[in-house]
């Protein structure tokens, strides 16, 4: 997993790709062919998407020339291709703050403090980005950031912690058996004691549990104590009655939704949160600000993996004369380019 870097200063580029699913990864081979540098960015704590976030089990049937794959095969093989290329990926963090600067570039910042500059960038957040479903209780915004969180940014903030995870898939395993060697405590609680994470990981845990290496709880988070952001215990509800549980860091882990976020307060032409575009090379009312994928729309749209692919590759051609005004730009085949082969490595 890769952990949010703060940078100092900007980071120069000439495209940044928002969303880091299929449609994004492809940019980075189109965009690589023209010589053209990306950084991609994702709210998520992987690359993939939908893909790979949401069934990377589901057998796809309609990728060009792979009459089967499941989406994380689709993602396996979309970094490879990309792989040449050396995109860079800044996950765990969210697209905020989007502006003009004065010589024409976009400059974007992040949730992580993460800033760019850039003259392209292109939103492929597929039906936008991933965001945690957050505690339905009230004063939990109070720790958020403190001692509440939904992804794990640093796994040293939870050292000799007392630490609850709440949720039953495979994030909510997975960060109790990679952070139970480094808590004071590991608390698990769920509403039932079924788990939807791979059977290898509730394996594990139990066992753990049945070591007395950590405690599992079935039931539901239904108080939290401390004071100002300093979480300091739960009230947790089971069939049995109410419990206290200590607790200096709380995470949950109860699914994920899709919100547009920070980007439709970007002067974009929306329809139903959808971003509208023009279908020469996918470009925005904003020049040098383009939409692929699933979150565009227009005439005729298909929402396809494969659409998402053809809008790509449009997009990178239009991008091309915008990073680099002064080249003609020549169209070359893959098949035929000694020039594009000794960039695939296949020279």
């Amino acid at each position: 997993m890769s952990e949010p870097v703060k940078t100092s200063h900007p980071i120069e580029t000439d495209m940044v790709v928002i969303g880091a699913g299929p449609c994004g990864l492809f940019t980075v081979f189109e965009a690589g062919l023209l010589g053209l540098e990306c950084h991609l960015i994702d709210n998520l704590d992987k690359i993939g998407g939908q893909c790979a976030e949401l069934y990377p089990e589901k057998p796809i049937y309609d990728i060009p020339g792979l009459p089967f794959c499941t989406g994380q095969e689709l993602t396996d093989r979309l970094m490879e291709q990309a792989k040449p290329f050396k995109p860079a990926f800044h996950l765990n963090q969210q697209a905020e703050a989007l502006s003009r600067l004065d010589d024409g570039r976009w400059r974007l910042s992040t949730s992580a403090g993460t800033v760019f500059q850039a003259p392209v960038v292109v939103i492929a957040a597929g039906a936008g980005s991933f965001v945690p479903r957050r505690i339905p209780l009230a004063g939990a915004e109070d720790y958020e950031g403190t001692s509440l969180f939904y992804a794990v940014r640093r796994m040293e903030d939870f050292r000799h912690r007392n630490v609850v995870v709440a949720g039953g898939g495979d994030s909510a395993l997975d960060w109790v058996l990679n952070l139970q060697p480094l808590a004071a405590s590991m608390t698990l609680v769920h509403r039932r004691d079924e788990f939807r994470a791979a059977p290898d990981s509730v394996g594990r845990m139990r066992a753990l549990v049945s070591e007395e290496a950590m405690k599992l709880v079935i039931g539901q988070i239904a108080g939290l104590h401390g004071e100002g952001d300093a979480l300091s215990g739960l009230t947790l509800k089971t069939t049995d009655g109410e419990i206290e549980q200590p607790c200096d860091r709380l995470l949950a882990f109860y699914g994920l939704k899709m919100e547009l976020g920070p980007i439709a307060e970007w002067g974009l032409n929306l329809e139903r949160n959808l971003i509208s575009v023009e279908t020469e090379a996918f470009e925005t009312n904003q020049p040098g600000l383009f939409a692929i994928g699933d979150i565009c729309t227009y005439p005729g749209k298909l929402k396809l993996i494969l659409s998402g692919f053809h809008e790509a590759a449009l997009m990178c051609q239009k991008a091309f004369t915008i990073c680099r005004p002064e080249t003609k730009l020549v169209f070359r085949y893959t098949t035929s380019s000694t020039e594009l082969h000794k960039k695939l490595g296949v020279a």
